[in-house]
């Protein structure tokens, strides 16, 4: 993300984007109260969201961002809040990270096997953009995301969804993720094959049982599913 410089510190944040477009509508609130905003707006999501696994919607979130900073969105002009909303997508789209090694590997995949996405996201254009940018949306027969369907990973709701645009069902399915309270234990609850990247080796969270196979790196697929 851009670096900004907030009471002396440097930070990482979409708020300097925010801001600039912010002043244009409300020229006292100054660059650290937006970003205060914005940081307190995600907050109130994460917390809402650990109640029962509800996505809260991007537009949900920077109503609250209006609300923390003392605004009324209904008397600013008319689509400023998606404005705002398009600023940061594209902020989080230039920031995600694609390896190199995982576009062969993903082609690799979707020769054999039908391939989907199911995204905790608050912003289904920001998932797509992040596939989009790294050239591989078009490989995947489904993009299944929280902002649409309404409920996070580990509810099974929006897996049942991917089930449904894919025609498959749980137990021909093999789902990988990085998050073993979300993708292993939604996986698992819905019987699942489940396969955990586990980067720095973290051991398995209270309550989720060991997935069916532990990796480093997506490259570690091949071998699994014989390519």
């Amino acid at each position: 993300m851009p670096e900004i410089q907030i009471s002396g510190r440097t930070v990482r944040s979409s708020a300097g984007m925010l801001h600039a477009i912010l002043k244009t509508q409300a020229p006292h609130i100054g660059l650290e109260a937006c970003y205060e905003a914005l940081g307190d707006s995600w907050r109130e999501a994460e917390r809402l969201r650990a109640i029962d696994h509800r996505e809260v919607a991007a537009p949900e979130r920077f109503a609250h961002f209006f609300r923390r900073l003392g605004l009324d969105e209904t008397a600013l002009p008319v689509g400023f809040g998606r404005t705002l909303i398009d600023a940061h997508r594209g902020a989080l789209g230039r920031a995600a990270e694609f390896p190199a090694h995982h576009g062969p590997l993903l082609r690799r995949l979707a020769e054999r096997y039908r391939l989907a996405v199911v995204s905790n996201f608050d912003y289904t254009p920001t998932a797509l953009d992040i596939l989009e940018r790294a050239g591989v949306v078009e490989l995947f027969d489904a993009v299944v995301v929280s902002d649409e369907v309404g409920w996070r990973k580990p509810r099974r709701d929006i897996f049942d969804a991917a089930f449904v645009r894919l025609g498959v069902r749980p137990e021909e399915s093999l789902f990988v993720g990085d998050r073993a309270d979300m993708d292993v234990l939604g996986a698992q609850q819905l019987g699942m094959d489940a396969a955990w990247i586990n980067r720095d080796g973290e051991p398995l969270p209270p309550g989720v049982a060991p997935p069916t196979y532990e990796i480093r790196d997506l490259a570690e697929l091949a071998p699994i599913l014989n390519l």
